[in-house]
């Protein structure tokens, strides 16, 4: 393939709105002296700069933390046991926070941190809470930098899950495009490392068994994941809208190279993010509650609006903030389905109510809305 055709391809980039980029270890730390890469590192937040220029919002997802810290620690050779990576990640992730504040401040980006493990992606409320700060983050203009929480952190250190991690931050994100940054170029059919019959993979359709069957690429020596690792979060952030690319982060300026055509690996998602979690929605089989409208209320959803609680005539069914309700009109008619922002107990306090309200009411502020427009689809 063409560096044309691989340009072309790099538009799948260029035209996110939301960006998450993964950085692996084996980039982020130099293997033989265990120090952090800072001149890489400093391009990488030139790319990053680029993109918030042009309009995108960026996520970074980072390893690091426990390679940083075994060599303060003097473990610098041979499988730490458990305690000890989680001693290792509590040490290094002081430095390596302080080492993305560096380059982004120089870079002139605001950056926070975020320190996440695979249970707060798939614990619904953990979930609802971390997109929130997320969407906050990004609204307000920072850039997060998500590290795995290590230090409590356990089958997610044995297992060195960060790729996958970073497909649910993604997916958690509703971002359109993940870039895989690693120390391969990208999916072969076999390991080229030991098998001269290995093809290049460009792009990748559909993340089938033949597919899974490819990766057994070799490990880095900092970094425990592999190309399973990669395939199983492709698997994820496709399934949830997202394009993925697996990309080699050696040389500097990473993103920009893949911009002007560097060879990587497309996997390409199944749709955009907003259709896969209204879809999603929609095919819930069992909402737990019900939410009554006024006719004013109605017209509002269908001229694209967010549900107020002043709409909101009656409500029926026991849920938790973030379960699917349905929402239907004085006769009963299920018009719409979305997802609550709110209790039941909490809601049918504030329903019929202005959203000014709500603070006074609940003794607390929380969304102004009680459905969120891109948490609702409507059904007729």
């Amino acid at each position: 393939m063409s560096t044309v055709e691989f340009k072309t391809r790099a538009k799948l980039l260029l035209q996110a709105k939301r960006l998450v980029v993964k950085v692996g270890s084996a980039l982020l730390v130099d293997a033989k002296s265990g120090r952090l890469n800072r001149q890489w590192l400093g391009t990488l937040a030139a790319d990053l700069a680029a993109a918030t220029a042009r309009g995108q919002q960026v996520i970074v997802v980072s390893s690091g933390a426990i390679a940083l810290g075994r060599r303060q620690l003097g473990l610098t050779s041979g499988t730490l046991k458990l305690e000890e990576s989680q001693a290792a990640a509590a040490v290094g992730q002081i430095r390596l926070a302080h080492a993305w504040k560096e380059v982004f401040e120089s870079a002139g980006l605001s950056v926070a941190q975020m320190l996440l493990t695979l249970g707060d992606t798939e614990d619904r409320r953990r979930y609802l809470n971390a997109r929130r700060t997320l969407d906050t983050l990004l609204k307000f203009g920072a850039v997060p930098v998500i590290n795995e929480n290590d230090t409590v952190a356990t089958a997610e250190i044995r297992y060195g899950d960060n790729d996958r991690l970073a497909a649910r931050v993604a997916q958690m994100a509703s971002a359109e495009c993940l870039v895989l940054f690693s120390d391969v170029d990208g999916l072969y059919t076999a390991d080229p490392t030991s098998n001269p019959e290995a093809t290049f993979v460009p792009e990748v359709q559909a993340v089938d068994s033949n597919v899974v069957a490819m990766g057994s690429g070799p490990l880095s020596g900092l970094g425990s994941g592999g190309m399973a690792t990669k395939i199983a979060a492709a698997k994820i952030a496709t399934a949830a809208g997202c394009n993925l690319c697996i990309a080699s982060g050696r040389r500097a300026h990473p993103l920009r190279a893949i911009i002007a055509g560097q060879r990587c690996t497309w996997f390409r998602g199944s749709d955009t993010p907003t259709a896969v979690r209204k879809q999603w929605i929609a095919g819930t089989l069992r909402p737990r509650g019900t939410l009554c409208l006024d006719p004013g209320a109605i017209n509002a959803l269908r001229r694209g609006k967010s549900l107020l609680p002043a709409g909101v005539l009656s409500i029926a069914g026991t849920f938790d903030r973030g379960d699917t309700v349905s929402v239907l009109d004085a006769q009963g008619s299920e018009i719409a389905r979305g997802l609550s922002a709110y209790s039941a107990s909490d809601a049918a306090l504030i329903i019929g109510r202005k959203s000014r309200d709500i603070e006074m009411v609940l003794g607390y502020r929380g969304r102004e809305e009680l459905i969120h427009r891109d948490d609702l689809v409507l059904l007729s």
